[in-house]
């Protein structure tokens, strides 16, 4: 009996301070709860917006290069230009990519501009970058100086890039281009010192290292 009575006791003091518990900090129990609901709708919410803006993105890019298909390049430029300024480091990518190799800007500095937005605006693994790198010196070097255009493949050229052996060429020919076959040789010899090349990539600087001998 006496055991009841105070199983009995200890379970309304249990209660007691639960009860209490709660009335003290049910505005902070509450608001948790709320601030919680808020986090789960908001989360759901903006990856259901990114996944929906994903899908536009790609409905997008296909519809630019249909019109490039057919022949209309200003549309095509239109929509791929927009696709660049959304930021989306997949489709941004592609579309200033397609922008570039169609030559759909021929305005160069306007194009150098684009790559530099794509690569300030996004994060990429570090192969990715470095191709968007070689891609841009590849507009630069049509006008750019020298010195800025080292200054730019510099991070490529002193790693371990799989570009590297094609920000050596470019570099090559770059000097071949201004008739300075010393620089041009320099960075040819140094292909021939890479290891576990294609062949071609070889072949390509043994070509040129002879053409420059036979100048």
């Amino acid at each position: 009996m006496e055991q009841n009575s105070f199983q009995t006791q200890y379970n309304v003091t249990k209660k007691s301070k639960i009860r209490d518990f709660y009335d003290k900090n049910k505005f902070i129990i509450f608001s948790s709860i709320i601030i919680l609901v808020i986090i789960f709708v908001s989360a759901n919410f903006y990856f259901l917006s990114k996944e929906k803006t994903k899908r536009l993105l790609a409905d997008n890019y296909v519809e630019a290069k249909i019109y490039l298909r057919n022949g209309e390049e200003n549309k095509a430029k239109k929509i791929l230009k927009e696709i660049i300024i959304a930021n989306d480091f997949t489709y941004s990518t592609l579309s200033l990519f397609l922008i570039s190799n169609e030559n759909l800007i021929t305005d160069q500095d306007e194009l150098i501009t684009m790559y530099d937005h794509v690569l300030e605006n996004n994060k990429f693994e570090s192969e990715l970058k470095n191709l968007i790198i070689f891609k841009k010196v590849l507009v630069q070097s049509i006008s750019a100086d020298e010195s800025e255009i080292i200054k730019t493949l510099k991070p490529i050229i002193n790693g371990e890039s799989v570009w590297k052996p094609h920000a050596l060429l470019l570099l090559g020919d770059y000097y071949v281009s201004k008739k300075q076959y010393l620089k041009a040789k320099e960075f040819y010899a140094k292909i021939m010192t890479l290891r576990g090349l294609n062949d071609d990539l070889y072949k390509q600087a043994k070509l040129k290292l002879i053409a420059i001998s036979n100048d």
